[in-house]
């Protein structure tokens, strides 16, 4: 069965299909690379809480960064602080022109449910 959560004409924020949780692409607000980051993992929590599930159990994470050389280190400090000890996911890590010029960071999720 799938489950689908806050559907859209364009995307649901949450899939749900047999124990695997998708979330769509994560943004944050602010102007800085850390308070993206840091907004959009918030926003990441809240989505798995909501679909029954927590960052110790992403499988999956694909970063997508504005410009990675300048972005890759700062971006990291707030992941790494973020990401348990010992769960860290499978992960991606490159870079794309978002969908606004104000976007420094996007962020997609895939994670176990119940």
């Amino acid at each position: 069965m799938i489950e689908r959560m806050e559907t859209a004409t364009r995307m649901s924020k949450i899939v749900k299909h047999n124990g695997t949780l998708y979330l769509c692409g994560q943004v944050g607000d602010g102007a800085s690379v850390t308070e993206q980051t840091t907004e959009c993992l918030r926003r990441i929590d809240t989505l798995l809480q909501q679909a029954g599930s927590s960052k110790e159990r992403i499988l999956q994470a694909i970063i997508w960064l504005s410009n990675i050389e300048e972005d890759f280190a700062e971006m990291n400090a707030v992941w790494d602080a973020w990401v348990p000890e010992g769960q860290a996911p499978a992960r991606a890590c490159g870079e794309a022109k978002l969908a606004n010029a104000d976007l420094k960071v996007e962020i997609i999720i895939t994670a176990a449910c119940d």
